[in-house]
């Protein structure tokens, strides 16, 4: 893929906000939503915003090197603290020189706090003011993550972006314990802040938290945006929520949170959520959807994804996609993948690479259509590709608020029908 370079005909940016360890500059802001593109200038490399961060969650994706993650001009990548903190741990990666010598990554990595890990992975023995209490899958025994030993940890691993601890809780959850979690995490925070020995080498990321409650939200964010951090994270969605509820809720935090630091969308991976979000003022996501259904044989394309283990594949001799430039789709058929795909791990891969470069191309759209100033025309013809004349209302409404109505008909005459769906897997024209 040729690396992206939207950028060059800017001259300065139009806003400026600079941390010791991070410089994000806006560049140009979409003049009817909330859309803007930037770049975020971090320790080890300058990532254009809006971005998708693949998830590596044990330092490496499944069966993809640094060096095919930088041909497909990845910016950031994503690693796991808990994960991270188990195996390798904390002090081989310190006498590897932090995680970027370790795993032969240049670029930016950026890590969660392993919170979300205890909640949903593990069986939870408890939730103190102290931090998670869980047990260790690997021997059983009861271990403690506080937000100390949490940003300790991510010290260790050295990535440029780090995430608070938060008390995490399902977006499905209602009552007090929404708000116990909310007011718990602005606590952490703070003990995360002091607790944080590199400032000026490692940037500190917040998380909105409130579940969907738009009081306990607002009053997050507020408190977030008092700590003047480099940068802040909408957090407690993408959890099986209502999409209706998510939208508002990341609109919302969007609202609030400063205009000159960037924001990011914690586990927001489908296409129209990231056209959606950006939309809404969101710069960065992250999501292990891409890679995970990669495996399992799909292929992401603008109309939605290829089971290409589905028999109809086994004698299409044309590529995943004739408009990709990946190594994927210059040099092998569906046919060849819907072979390899169900009897060996290379065609799974293949798809990985394919998929990878599918986000990174979106994005790199998304900017280009925003510094052109065209990005409610980019917004309709995408989703006139991915969903054809009816779309879910979830997506009318969300880009209604920002000015973009899809049931008026454009000047092709394009317009959509909502329906009550929030999913649609197919253009239904």
């Amino acid at each position: 893929m040729t690396k992206s370079n939207e950028f060059s005909q800017l001259d300065a940016p139009l806003e400026v906000s600079t941390s010791p360890a991070l410089r994000f500059e806006v560049f140009a802001r979409c003049s009817t939503t909330k859309a803007r593109a930037s770049k975020m200038h971090l320790p080890h490399y300058t990532a254009h915003t809006p971005m998708f961060m693949p998830v590596g969650t044990m330092g490496s994706i499944k069966g993809i090197t640094t060096k095919q993650l930088e041909a497909l001009d990845c910016h950031v990548i994503l690693g796991n603290t808990y994960h991270l903190g188990s195996r390798p741990g904390p002090e081989l990666l310190e006498k590897a020189g932090g995680l970027h010598k370790f795993m032969a990554w240049n670029r930016s990595l950026l890590t969660d706090s392993g919170g979300f890990q205890m909640v949903s992975l593990l069986r939870l023995a408890n939730i103190t003011e102290e931090g998670v209490e869980f047990e260790n899958p690997h021997d059983g025994k009861k271990m403690m993550l506080t937000p100390e030993m949490s940003i300790g940890l991510q010290n260790a691993i050295g990535a440029d972006i780090m995430m608070q601890l938060d008390d995490v809780v399902s977006s499905l959850t209602v009552g007090p314990r929404v708000e116990e979690a909310m007011q718990r995490s602005v606590r952490w925070l703070d003990r995360s802040i002091k607790a944080h020995k590199r400032p000026t080498e490692q940037n500190l990321f917040p998380i909105v938290q409130g579940g969907l409650d738009e009081r306990l939200r607002t009053i997050s964010a507020q408190e977030l945006v008092k700590r003047d951090s480099p940068g802040y994270a909408i957090g407690g969605l993408s959890g099986g929520e209502a999409k209706g509820s998510f939208w508002r809720m990341v609109s919302l935090s969007t609202d609030i949170l400063p205009t000159n630091k960037p924001r990011y969308c914690m586990g927001v991976g489908y296409a129209e959520d990231l056209v959606v979000c950006s939309a809404l003022g969101v710069d960065m996501y992250d999501c292990v959807f891409p890679t995970r259904t990669a495996r399992f044989g799909n292929a992401l394309v603008r109309t939605g994804s290829l089971s290409l283990r589905q028999g109809k594949y086994k004698d299409d001799f044309t590529p995943i996609d004739k408009d990709c430039d990946c190594s994927t789709c210059t040099n092998y058929t569906r046919a060849y993948l819907h072979n390899s795909v169900a009897k060996e791990t290379t065609g799974c891969h293949l798809v990985t690479i394919h998929n990878i470069a599918f986000q990174m191309r979106l994005m790199c759209d998304i900017r280009r259509a925003i510094i052109c100033n065209r990005f409610p025309a980019f917004i309709r013809d995408f989703m006139k590709t991915r969903f054809g004349t009816t779309a879910p209302f979830w997506i009318v409404d969300s880009l209604k608020s920002v000015n973009v109505d899809l049931t008026v008909p454009d000047e092709t005459g394009y317009s959509v029908t909502p329906i009550e769906d929030d999913f649609q897997k197919e253009p239904n024209w």
